[in-house]
């Protein structure tokens, strides 16, 4: 038997979700010999083809909820879950009727899904995940924005930072699923030395300090709003924390760019910001408005490649709103 896993793609949280999710899949549930991998991104319009879930069991871990019946497994973390509320009702009944409960899992409590799938791994399956500790603690950190400050999240020292720029930046459908299974099974240093990866690591920190140029050049901070397009410059990421790295003192972050699928309105907050929590926003509902989402200090809304003007355009609303609120 095989289980295709859906994660969440190019991003550090989903590649080890997936990861920690094989891990436990192969030693706590033993039903599949081979385990298949395919990225979700967050796009315009439908994010699941119905047809993909092929695998004799089919996981989706990191992303959003899929009521098909082919779904065997789910684990997320993101306030904005689900796309409908028909989706979100089809989850509910399956954890009122008692058919999903062991199988389909939802808290947007938790900062990881990585550490997420480690509770229920260990508390309802009985999984040791002891030593995963490390995996699990830059998880959280990546995933919920817990460096010491910007400079150590922009400096990209630390081994998990570089392989997050790796994962953020890759164009090779192939290099996250060889990835996955290395990251339960040896240190992020060690995954860093294999060839595939550390070929990648010196044109991409250029990449970096060419990204921090870029939007340094074309960033402004105004009434606690910073702000910047780069739609120009198509880019498949970059740093999120580079504008609160520019202007300490931005409490939000509003960044038009653009990739080989979609445009990105790129809504955030400074993880360092000293504005108490209960004044802060909460962009994943702003973001849920324009059909994106996320978490309550960070979101995204996708438009269509060829929608710059409607993306420039709800960002000038979110930015208006968010100036406003932070006046007030």
């Amino acid at each position: 038997m095989n289980c295709r896993v859906f994660y969440h793609d190019r991003c550090f949280d989903g590649a080890c979700s997936a990861s920690l999710f094989t891990r436990f899949h192969r030693e706590c549930i033993g039903t599949a010999t081979e385990y298949q991998y395919q990225g979700l991104v967050h796009r315009a319009g439908a994010l699941f083809d119905g047809d993909e879930f092929v695998g004799d069991e089919n996981a989706i871990v990191d992303f959003k909820y899929s009521p098909s019946p082919k779904l065997t497994w789910w684990f997320d973390h993101h306030q904005s879950a689900f796309l409908t509320k028909e989706d979100q009702a089809a989850f509910e009944a399956g954890q009122h009727d008692g058919s999903k409960t062991m199988r389909h899992f939802f808290d947007p409590t938790y900062t990881s899904c990585t550490s997420f799938i480690a509770h229920i791994a260990s508390t309802k399956f009985g999984m040791d995940v002891s030593g995963l500790k490390d995996l699990i603690y830059w998880a959280n950190i990546v995933d919920g924005a817990k460096y010491e400050s910007a400079e150590a999240a922009v400096g990209m020292k630390e081994a998990a930072m570089r392989l997050t720029m790796v994962i953020e930046s890759t164009q090779d459908d192939t290099l996250i699923p060889r990835l996955i299974p290395m990251l339960t099974e040896m240190p992020l240093e060690e995954i860093l030395k294999q060839p595939f990866v550390a070929d990648l690591l010196e044109p991409l920190l250029a990449k970096h300090q060419a990204s921090v140029e870029l939007i340094g050049s074309r960033a402004t901070c105004e009434r606690g709003v910073i702000t910047f397009d780069i739609t120009d410059q198509p880019t498949e990421g970059y740093n999120k924390f580079i504008p609160y790295y520019l202007f300490p003192d931005g409490v939000y972050n509003i960044g038009l760019s653009k990739s080989s699928f979609r445009t990105k309105v790129a809504v955030g907050t400074n993880p360092w910001t000293k504005v108490p929590v209960e004044k802060l926003v909460n962009l994943a509902a702003i973001c849920e408005r324009y059909g994106g989402g996320g978490h309550a200090r960070v979101g995204a809304i996708s438009f269509p490649p060829d929608k710059e003007s409607d993306a420039r355009e709800a960002a000038k609303v979110i930015v208006e709103e968010l100036q406003t609120t932070h006046e007030g």
